[in-house]
Protein backbone atom coordinates (compact mmCIF):
# COMPACT_ATOMS: atom_id res chain seq x y z
CA UNK A 1 0.00 0.00 0.00
CA UNK A 2 1.47 3.36 -0.96
CA UNK A 3 1.64 5.99 1.30
CA UNK A 4 2.06 9.47 0.63
CA UNK A 5 2.86 12.61 3.35
CA UNK A 6 3.14 15.64 2.40
CA UNK A 7 4.97 19.39 4.02
CA UNK A 8 6.08 22.46 2.87
CA UNK A 9 2.71 24.56 2.58
CA UNK A 10 2.20 27.93 4.28
CA UNK A 11 0.97 31.13 4.03
CA UNK A 12 2.82 33.39 1.24
CA UNK A 13 2.45 36.97 -0.02
CA UNK A 14 2.03 37.34 -3.51
CA UNK A 15 5.10 36.93 -5.74
CA UNK A 16 6.65 34.42 -3.13
CA UNK A 17 7.51 31.15 -3.49
CA UNK A 18 6.90 27.79 -1.61
CA UNK A 19 8.40 23.97 -2.04
CA UNK A 20 5.93 21.65 -1.38
CA UNK A 21 7.04 17.79 -0.74
CA UNK A 22 5.32 14.24 -1.14
CA UNK A 23 7.80 11.28 0.40
CA UNK A 24 6.24 8.14 -1.06
CA UNK A 25 6.50 4.63 0.93
CA UNK A 26 5.28 1.14 1.12
CA UNK A 27 5.42 0.21 -2.33
CA UNK A 28 7.44 -2.66 -4.06
CA UNK A 29 7.54 -0.81 -7.30
CA UNK A 30 7.59 3.21 -7.30
CA UNK A 31 4.63 4.49 -8.97
CA UNK A 32 4.66 5.05 -12.60
CA UNK A 33 3.07 8.77 -11.95
CA UNK A 34 3.38 11.32 -9.23
CA UNK A 35 1.07 14.38 -9.34
CA UNK A 36 -0.08 17.45 -7.35
CA UNK A 37 -3.48 18.58 -7.64
CA UNK A 38 -4.97 21.86 -5.81
CA UNK A 39 -8.90 22.23 -4.70
CA UNK A 40 -10.07 25.71 -3.67
CA UNK A 41 -13.05 26.04 -1.42
CA UNK A 42 -16.16 25.86 -4.31
CA UNK A 43 -13.84 25.00 -7.02
CA UNK A 44 -13.15 21.26 -9.11
CA UNK A 45 -9.73 19.49 -8.00
CA UNK A 46 -7.09 20.60 -10.85
CA UNK A 47 -4.41 19.53 -12.14
CA UNK A 48 -1.10 20.93 -11.55
CA UNK A 49 2.28 19.19 -12.38
CA UNK A 50 3.08 15.21 -13.28
CA UNK A 51 5.94 13.86 -13.23
CA UNK A 52 6.14 10.11 -15.38
CA UNK A 53 8.91 8.55 -12.77
CA UNK A 54 10.56 6.21 -15.27
CA UNK A 55 11.85 8.64 -17.45
CA UNK A 56 11.36 12.08 -15.85
CA UNK A 57 8.88 13.44 -18.02
CA UNK A 58 6.63 16.68 -16.56
CA UNK A 59 3.71 18.17 -17.59
CA UNK A 60 2.15 21.27 -15.91
CA UNK A 61 -1.50 22.61 -16.32
CA UNK A 62 -1.74 26.12 -18.07
CA UNK A 63 -2.25 28.05 -14.96
CA UNK A 64 1.01 27.13 -13.40
CA UNK A 65 3.24 26.70 -16.44
CA UNK A 66 6.60 29.05 -16.24
CA UNK A 67 5.83 29.24 -12.44
CA UNK A 68 5.85 25.88 -10.88
CA UNK A 69 8.75 22.98 -11.38
CA UNK A 70 8.16 19.10 -10.61
CA UNK A 71 10.87 16.71 -9.67
CA UNK A 72 11.72 14.17 -8.37
CA UNK A 73 14.75 12.29 -6.08
CA UNK A 74 14.96 8.92 -6.96
CA UNK A 75 16.89 8.43 -3.60
CA UNK A 76 15.00 9.86 -0.77
CA UNK A 77 11.35 8.50 -2.63
CA UNK A 78 10.00 12.51 -2.79
CA UNK A 79 8.41 14.49 -5.93
CA UNK A 80 9.23 18.38 -5.32
CA UNK A 81 6.46 21.13 -6.12
CA UNK A 82 8.64 23.98 -6.42
CA UNK A 83 6.57 27.19 -6.72
CA UNK A 84 7.12 30.61 -7.71
CA UNK A 85 5.45 34.01 -8.01
CA UNK A 86 2.62 32.37 -6.62
CA UNK A 87 -0.84 34.34 -6.65
CA UNK A 88 -3.36 34.37 -4.28
CA UNK A 89 -5.76 32.78 -7.13
CA UNK A 90 -3.35 29.69 -6.08
CA UNK A 91 -4.32 29.07 -2.60
CA UNK A 92 -5.68 26.12 -2.41
CA UNK A 93 -5.06 22.54 -0.47
CA UNK A 94 -2.80 20.77 -2.59
CA UNK A 95 -2.64 16.76 -2.98
CA UNK A 96 0.10 14.84 -3.81
CA UNK A 97 -1.42 11.44 -5.78
CA UNK A 98 0.38 8.75 -7.47
CA UNK A 99 -0.39 5.75 -9.88
CA UNK A 100 0.70 2.69 -10.84
CA UNK A 101 -1.16 1.76 -14.16
CA UNK A 102 0.05 3.03 -17.60
CA UNK A 103 -0.83 6.55 -18.46
CA UNK A 104 0.44 9.79 -16.94
CA UNK A 105 -0.11 13.10 -18.75
CA UNK A 106 -3.98 13.30 -19.39
CA UNK A 107 -5.28 10.54 -17.03
CA UNK A 108 -8.44 12.27 -14.39
CA UNK A 109 -7.56 12.81 -10.90
CA UNK A 110 -9.83 9.77 -10.89
CA UNK A 111 -7.72 7.57 -12.04
CA UNK A 112 -5.17 8.16 -9.16
CA UNK A 113 -5.02 5.33 -6.63
CA UNK A 114 -3.01 6.87 -3.97
CA UNK A 115 -3.78 10.38 -2.24
CA UNK A 116 -1.99 12.49 0.42
CA UNK A 117 -3.72 14.28 3.16
CA UNK A 118 -2.96 17.75 1.66
CA UNK A 119 -1.36 20.41 2.51
CA UNK A 120 -2.79 23.78 2.72
CA UNK A 121 -0.99 26.74 0.37
CA UNK A 122 -2.36 29.97 0.64
CA UNK A 123 -1.27 33.42 -1.16
CA UNK A 124 -1.92 36.69 0.13
CA UNK A 125 -2.39 39.71 -1.76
Amino acid sequence: QVQLVESGGGSVQAGGSLRLSCAASGYTYSPRCMAWFRQAPGKEREGVARIYTRDGSTYYGDSVKGRFTISQDNAKNTVYLQMNSLKPEDSAMYYCAARNAIGCARVSWTEFSYWGQGTQVTVSS
